[in-house]
């Protein structure tokens, strides 16, 4: 089941981030609740990935605060930060598995380096049961490049599952793919919500996975959020011209 709105997770106030003349982010404010599929949607450039990665410190915003679990990123140690990025998985847009690693070898991989004392049944039994639950038992001893790339997204995916992390971002997980394989990813992000009881945001510019995976959407456009809420209330309300143009130009042209 979706969030109830009670627990919140995430707080981004003020954020501001700019890249020499290049004004991204232009002071947003955003909220993550416990178990939610939050949407952050906008066309590309507009400043969705940059968030996600200021989110977990692989760049520092230069004005704002962005508290995780009540704890202020910008104001942790090395040491802290990385022990929070633990709670969060990071799925790739374009997956990140190393292709001179078997499919086996890259689910291990995060695992060995971060957890220690694992005997290799523990091991076997991870990675296969994440296997089995994305639906790919089969591919574990296959390398990347035998793959298609909905493969690569939903091995991608179950990687960042194996430290069991509380938060999922997940970058543009439909980019690239036919549209059955978009239906895959979209159901495999929900269900991932239902098994791990995480809670997500989910960057993408395809407004049938935000309508299918989000719960709430966020629209960001122009460095800034131009409407908030479902769905339903961010197109059917939205007074923003470009927030309309946006729906035509998805599901209209």
């Amino acid at each position: 089941m979706p969030s109830d709105y009670t627990n919140k997770i995430v707080e981004i106030r003020g954020v501001r981030k700019s890249f020499d003349d290049n004004h991204v982010l232009r002071g947003v404010d955003l909220d993550l609740y416990e178990r939610e599929n939050l949407v952050v949607l906008g066309k590309s450039g507009s400043g969705k990935s940059v968030l996600i990665k200021l989110m977990v410190g692989l760049l520092r915003q230069d004005e704002g605060t962005i508290n995780i679990f009540g704890q202020d990123t910008s104001k942790l140690s090395l040491k802290e930060l990385n022990k929070l990025r633990l709670k969060i998985g990071f799925a790739f847009q374009a997956s990140a598995l190393y292709d001179s690693m078997t499919v086996r070898e890259n689910m291990e991989f995060p695992l060995v380096r971060n957890v220690k004392n694992l005997t290799r049944k523990e091991i076997d039994k991870k990675v296969e049961g994440l296997l089995d639950s994305v639906g790919l038992p089969k591919t574990i001893n296959q390398m990347p490049a035998e793959l298609s790339g909905g493969q690569k997204k939903r091995i991608g995916i179950a990687r960042t599952l194996i430290l069991e992390p509380e938060i999922m971002l997940y970058d543009e997980p439909t980019a690239g793919l036919d549209p059955t394989t978009c239906i895959d990813i979209n159901n495999l992000i929900n269900q991932v919500r239902e098994e791990y009881n995480t809670s997500s945001i989910v960057i993408t510019h395809d407004l049938t996975c935000a309508k299918v995976t989000g719960d709430r959407m966020a629209v960001l456009i122009e460095g800034q959020f131009q409407a908030i809420g479902s769905f339903e209330e961010v197109f059917a309300q939205a007074k923003d011209p470009k927030v309309k143009s946006f729906y035509d130009y998805n599901f209209i042209q």
